[in-house]
């Protein structure tokens, strides 16, 4: 019996309760979706497999002492077949036991589903549009952006396994000052002199310069504006190239890659998104003239400040490439969008959420701007090539994808994080990523060393996982799915990782007291094969857990 089949029997029950009081003469007014009825794990293994508090909701509508109402709701719980016992407890709370063969299917139903297990639709209807990352692409991508990658990434793994339909974007900021910038100093490196004021220091510039005078040998010797124009141009696009290399080295890709210049681009009429932009939004009612430049009047939706769209001199201020830019998204589909950022664009929740409300969505539902924390590594250094910064290339060397996409995905994105290498390069019980890994490996080495003694899964005989650790593990096995689909609604994949570890513990447990293989010239009996399904049951879950975050699941370790 799966966590689902339960509550919709409770709902039945429930349904049935309201039902006789209504043809008791009662006027009861209760709307309650399966989906709303809600169980959850008792903190002690000895109150039961599950617990429900439905009856304490449903009292008050109902006009009824919510310990009565339990008590009522445990006795036809406690008639469905699978349900060792239902007890009352507190004022009201239903504590939930199953039988060892309804638990124990639960192995069968996870092997049987494999990689789909966990997965849900929670999120099935929703188009989601994901931007993370987004550097600009001036540099090498950095120890700031690593945390967005891993984390961005997994979020767009739990939410697609919650059923969302998810395009990972990528924004290139490749219009503005910093691309001059970029270029001025790649070509001042072309001609070996220093490095201009206020422009990119570090020898992946001298590095860029090289390239760019291997693809056009007569850089040098061309008009300044022209040149400064090639070696832009020519360095933009290694770099941005060198981005795209790095991300997938690091597991993640991006579906969409949206570029600044294209929302600026001049079309047939003349206008260009950006141009268009404004006049979309003027006609939503939102936008103002003052003082010669267009505003628009985002403090109607909670910014601190009306924000200048259009400058009275006719250039255009960021805001309008943001607004040109969200209006793309919705344009392309996309009903809901979220913006993961770094710690310091704090300042853009409210203009984000305010530039959604004046474009005609709904700030609280249609857009999500989530805010990432300060990430540090102790004992790292600076990069190399870059001069100030520690990159993503060399921390993915150092410490290796899978335990810096574990780490990284481990926390919630609002919370500082300082990672210890010493602890993520042991191969020791300390080390999170190392500890889930290793009971995945341990899950196949059960496997083969079963198959190679004649152990397989052809019976199931689920009422014999009566063990106390087989119960604990298979409690847990039941969460999977809740677990997927709340990391889903509350955007933390942290979740999943914290659930796999604490899988993983009751696993080593269960491994020290019960044994899939014959002892000695024991035979081979039920037990053993049962115990080799619930095996590769948990083996599965962890896989798939860990695929949520981007990490790998080896066989052997």
């Amino acid at each position: 019996m799966t966590p689902a089949d339960l509550s919709l029997a409770l709902h039945d029950l429930v349904t049935t309760l309201v039902e006789r009081r209504r043809a008791a003469g009662d006027e009861v007014v209760l709307e309650l979706a399966p989906e709303q009825v809600t169980l959850e794990r008792p903190k002690l293994r000895e109150h039961g497999d599950w617990a429900s508090s439905i009856a304490l909701r449903i009292a008050k509508p109902l006009r009824a002492n919510p310990r009565e109402l339990a008590a009522e709701l445990a006795a036809g719980l406690a008639a469905v077949d699978g349900v060792a016992s239902a007890e009352v407890a507190g004022p009201g709370f239903i504590n939930i036991r199953l039988d060892a063969a309804a638990a124990g299917e639960l192995a069968r139903t996870i092997v049987e589903a494999g990689a789909a297990f966990g997965r849900g639709d929670s999120q099935a209807g929703r188009r989601i549009n994901l931007e993370f990352v987004s550097a600009n692409p001036t540099g090498p991508l950095h120890i700031g952006h690593t945390r967005w990658a891993a984390l961005g990434d997994a979020i767009s793994r739990v939410l697609r396994a919650a059923g969302a339909d998810v395009a990972n974007e990528y924004y290139i900021n490749d219009a503005g000052s910093q691309m001059e910038t970029f270029g001025r100093s790649v070509l001042a490196a072309a001609k070996g002199e220093p490095t201009p004021e206020g422009g990119y220091p570090g020898s992946y510039i001298a590095d860029l310069a090289a390239h760019v005078l291997e693809r056009e040998p007569n850089l040098l010797s061309l008009d300044d504006e022209v040149a400064l124009h090639t070696a832009t141009e020519i360095a933009y696009e290694l770099q941005l190239a060198e981005i795209r290399a790095s991300l997938d080295r690091f597991n993640v890709h991006f579906d969409v890659w949206t570029s600044e210049r294209r929302l600026q681009q001049k079309g047939d009429d003349g206008l260009s998104d950006v141009d268009t932009a404004v006049e979309r939004l003027r006609a939503q009612g939102h936008v103002f003239d003052d003082g010669g430049a267009v505003w628009v009047r985002t403090t109607d939706f909670g910014d601190d400040k009306d924000r200048v769209i259009r400058r009275g001199n006719g250039v255009y201020t960021y805001f309008a490439a943001d607004a040109a830019y969200y209006l793309d998204k919705g344009d392309r589909g996309f009903d809901h969008k979220i913006y993961l950022l770094g710690a310091d664009h704090h300042g853009y929740v409210h203009r984000l959420k305010a530039l959604a409300g004046a474009a005609g969505d709904d700030p609280e539902r249609d857009i999500e701007v989530l805010i990432g924390q300060l990430v540090s590594i102790n004992g790292a250094k600076l990069s190399k090539r870059a001069g100030n910064i520690i990159e993503l290339d060399d921390l993915q060397a150092w410490l290796g994808t899978d335990a810096l996409r574990y780490t990284l995905a481990r926390y919630p994105a609002d919370s500082p994080l300082t990672i210890d290498p010493e602890i993520l390069t042991r191969r020791t019980n300390d080390n999170p990523v190392f500890y889930v890994q290793y009971a995945h490996a341990r899950t196949c080495a059960v496997d083969r060393n079963a198959a190679s003694v004649g152990v397989d899964r052809s019976s199931f005989a689920p009422e014999l996982l009566e063990h106390e650790t087989e119960s604990a593990l298979l409690g847990a096995l039941q969460e999977f799915p809740r677990i997927v689909a709340q990391s889903a609604e509350l955007r933390e994949p942290h979740r999943v990782a914290r659930y796999i570890e604490e899988l993983a513990g009751l696993y080593h447990r269960w491994y020290d007291n019960c044994r899939v293989l014959p002892l000695g010239d024991e035979p081979i009996g039920d037990l053993h094969r049962t115990r080799l399904w619930l095996n590769d049951a948990t083996g599965q879950v962890i896989r798939n857990g860990l695929d949520l975050l981007g990490v790998s699941a080896p066989e052997r370790m």
